[in-house]
């Protein structure tokens, strides 16, 4: 039995269902944007992509923790 996903990738079906696009087009978009501070990534893909906070939020802090390890 596999294990459901926590935290911000527990978000992940759900944005690829409401924006259809997948996760890894998402975080090419955040990892390759000139921004680089966790809420003006937030507040671009909100006011560029129209995506929801919590969804940006999510889709920020997850790769951003990527990018640390």
């Amino acid at each position: 039995m596999t294990e459901k996903p926590k935290g911000p990738a527990s978000y992940f079906p759900s944005i690829e269902r409401k924006y259809g696009r997948p996760i890894a087009e998402w975080q090419d978009l955040v990892r390759t944007s000139p921004l680089t501070k966790h809420m003006e990534l937030v507040a671009w893909l909100k006011t560029e992509h129209g995506l929801g906070h919590g969804h940006a939020n999510a889709l920020v802090a997850h790769t951003l923790a990527e990018a640390r390890k």
